[in-house]
């Protein structure tokens, strides 16, 4: 496979670990993080480019090329640096002149249909604004999908919203007799998006085929949005999408509620391979990707692996991290040919190899592994190294029931209710001792998890009670000027009032007292008729924002103190007052589709004060090295990062340590955790109850997790129970309900968290700093 490796390639992969002679399907090439990829990929487009100055190209949507364009761009504006022509020559790409993009033609992959296109969140804009401005393409030479510009009757006079009113499509017309005269519409509109798509087919084809593409995968292994069970001989077209999808599509739609009614029109996967000299590449980051990229490139060609249609091509290759490529078979037996093996490797092969024999009953022996061939991969495998991996599992869980006293704990989230997922029962009971004291620190506003329909309704409700005379707080006479400043922890004490006693209705009120203060707060409202006048304002824009148009910074604001007061209200069923949870809303996060790198000044130095000010003896922080998740959680790991060192620089940090957890987003293996906390049904009951009673803009899920379609506080149970599970193949079932420990017997779930001095924190954060130096938004 190697022999058509281009000159970038080879000397990435020399750069790796992974095996040089790969076993897969497809070639594959191993980096360290997210934004790596990034680089990877924009250094094998410059290197087509330069061969193909006038070749056919189609470019991914989203936020998953975010590090591709950045460092795209960046060779491209600063091409005759010596700094610059340093790193090319550095990473095997030898260009004789500056890019020129220019004489490019470029195919849009995908759109949603029904959608105007001059939405900030329809495809068209992304290509314009990040392709064609961005990249210098010529208009003129891009076959592009402008739902605005496809006709949907002969005559090309019908609009969507004429046509599609409400933004549904039924799909089952092309087959039903209509029934009314506005389905009869819509069928004959469904029949010209099919003529259209199969005109732009035609086009592609007439061009010879794309000539370079590049995607990423999704959780059910789509391409474009060839989603699982896909023909791999589609072609363009309108069609439906599973939930993975519709998910994943929720943040840029405004919610699943929308994009579980979208349809979209997306080029098939016989579109992509149709010329078979096409260079098609795939990046995929983190273990979360690492089934449908082991399925990928190891599995016969099938629908059900939309990926494996690359294999028919020579230049396919996929681009992963190492989480994303840890199941591959190449990587098992790189791992056990060159030595590596490590107590937590091997800890990780026991385990899996137990997932393997699906066995709860007992404790596991060393017969049980030798009846699977793949036990041949551990090395000098025997009942000592079996029983040691089992005490290193205990060992972890006594670890993680030792009480602790007299520490000062410094909870961070990148988004509110990350803490919660992440490690609620562990910081629940050390909290019952008095002599510790935690407080907590959201690092960003959070205000792109509401929707304007929850503001919406929230704010008609506080109209209400205002006209009703409901609100006794603003008769008071000083409340406009400096009122409103106090007696925040009241409006978190009326509310979890009325949960206790179930009065919805208060809860309700609760909200809207914290409200007022924010508009207040925000627009400086001055009696209760500005304060009328301020709320309608506000409705108005929502009324005629589109769902996912980005608000006006004011409003973001104010979603983002509704999201601040969920965060009080969680904390305070454990005791915490309103003054030990902290807001810092980090200026990085600005709701646009890529966010900028944290500043020292502006993202850096809150952290740092705070560290210098609370004088913590532990930090908890949402660890994700590779960056696979949401981009705010690796653009808060940098910035806490650069806060822990330079807070090192000025006091003996020997003794601090730092939690790593992970939650819904990306979880530890049982190997790479040093803690495991038990969780009994009582405190899964308090994930519950305090996440449905608190987070009130998150209990309708408008954003869920692509794998589960749902509230997080439940996905965040399954995987707790799951966890407990890979302790059940390894330990037994009857080492938890007959211990002598009462926390053992009652426990059904388990928390995994890293813990780390700060040395090892920041070399771990480095490298994913190091991949992003030198590129800004």
């Amino acid at each position: 496979m190697e022999k058509h490796l281009t000159q970038v390639e080879k000397q990435f992969l020399s750069f790796s670990s992974q095996m040089k002679e790969m076993n897969t399907k497809i070639p594959y090439i191993i980096v360290e993080n997210f934004p790596k990829l990034g680089f990877l990929s924009a250094l094998r487009f410059l290197e087509w480019v330069d061969r193909n100055p006038d070749g056919v190209i189609s470019l991914p949507t989203g936020k998953t090329p975010e590090y591709f364009i950045k460092w795209t761009k960046y060779i491209i504006d600063n091409f005759e640096n010596a700094k610059t022509q340093e790193l090319l020559i550095k990473n095997g790409l030898n260009l004789t002149k500056k890019p020129d993009l220019s004489g490019l033609r470029f195919v849009q992959i995908d759109e949603f249909f029904p959608i105007d296109s001059s939405q900030h969140n329809s495809f068209l804009h992304y290509v314009k604004a990040f392709y064609i401005k961005g990249f210098g393409l010529d208009i003129k030479n891009a076959l592009l999908m402008d739902a605005n510009e496809i006709p949907l009757n002969e005559t090309g006079t019908s609009t969507l919203k004429e046509v599609f009113p409400d933004s549904k499509v039924d799909l089952s017309l092309r087959y039903r007799t209509p029934e009314t005269t506005l389905e009869l519409k819509q069928q004959e509109a469904i029949f010209q998006i099919d003529k259209w798509c199969a005109d732009y087919e035609k086009k592609i084809r007439d061009l010879g085929g794309i000539g370079f593409f590049l995607g990423g995968i999704g959780p059910d292994g789509h391409i474009a949005f060839n989603t699982r069970g896909s023909d791999h001989f589609s072609t363009t077209r309108l069609t439906e999408t599973n939930f993975e999808t519709q998910a994943v599509a929720a943040g840029d739609l405004g919610g699943i509620e929308i994009s579980k009614n979208r349809l979209v029109i997306t080029i098939g996967l016989g579109t992509i391979t149709y010329n078979k000299d096409a260079v098609a590449i795939i990046f995929a980051a983190g273990e979360a990707k690492a089934k449908i990229v082991k399925h990928s490139l190891e599995s016969t060609p099938s629908n059900l692996f939309p990926a494996t249609v690359l294999h028919q091509l020579k230049m396919a290759r996929f681009y992963v991290t190492a989480g994303a490529a840890s199941l591959l078979e190449d990587e098992l037996y790189r791992l056990y040919n060159t030595g590596e093996w490590t107590h937590a490797r091997t800890e990780r092969a026991v385990i899996e190899l137990c997932q393997k024999l699906d066995k709860f009953g007992s404790r596991l022996t060393l017969d049980d592994l030798k009846g699977d061939p793949y036990c041949r991969l551990i090395p000098n495998l025997s009942e000592h190294t079996v029983e040691a991996v089992q005490n290193s599992i205990m060992a972890k869980i006594d670890k993680g029931m030792e009480p602790e006293s007299h520490e000062t704990y410094y909870h961070t989230g990148p988004h509110h209710d990350d803490v919660m997922l992440g490690i609620l029962p562990h910081v629940h009971r050390l909290l019952r001792d008095e002599t510790n004291h935690a407080e907590f620190s959201i690092m960003t506003s959070g205000f792109t998890a509401v929707t304007n329909s929850f503001i919406t309704k929230t704010l008609e409700f506080t109209k209400e009670l205002l006209e009703q005379g409901l609100i006794q707080m603003v008769r008071f006479p000083d409340f406009f000027t400096t009122g409103f400043k106090y007696k925040w922890d009241k409006d978190v004490y009326h509310f979890l009032s009325a949960v206790a006693s179930e009065n919805h209705y208060e809860q309700e009120r609760g909200l809207s007292h914290r409200v007022i203060r924010a508009i207040i707060d925000i627009y400086g409202s001055q009696s209760t008729e500005q304060l009328f006048f301020q709320i309608n304002e506000i409705l108005s824009i929502l009324r005629v924002s589109y769902d996912g148009q980005k608000n006006p910074a004011k409003i973001q604001k104010l979603k983002g103190m509704v999201r601040e007061f969920e965060e009080e209200l969680v904390w305070a069923h454990f005791g915490v007052r309103v003054k030990n949870v902290h807001h810092l809303r980090l200026g990085f996060y600005t709701g646009d589709i890529f966010t900028e790198q944290p500043e020292k000044g502006r993202d850096v130095e809150p952290i740092l004060q705070q560290l210098r000010d609370i004088k913590p003896t532990v930090l908890s922080l949402a660890l994700d090295p590779e960056g696979s998740g949401p981009d705010t959680h690796y653009k808060v790991l940098q910035a806490t990062a650069a806060a822990v060192r330079l807070w090192a620089e000025e006091k003996d940090l020997s003794a601090f340590r730092i939690w790593g957890y992970r939650n819904v987003w990306y979880r530890f293996r049982p190997s790479e955790a040093d803690v495991m906390v038990p969780v009994s049904l009582n405190a899964m009951a308090t994930l519950d109850a305090s996440f449905k009673h608190c987070y009130l803009t998150q209990v309708e899920a408008s954003f869920p997790s692509y794998m589960h379609n749902g509230m997080f506080s439940t996905l965040a149970q399954k995987i707790w129970v799951e966890q407990m599970e890979q302790l059940y193949l390894l330990l037994g079932k009857d080492f938890f309900y007959q211990n002598e420990s009462p926390r053992l017997r009652a426990s059904h779930g388990m928390v995994f968290f890293r813990e780390m001095n700060v040395e090892t924190f920041l070399k771990e954060a480095r490298r994913l700093e190091k991949s992003m130096e030198g590129i800004s938004v």
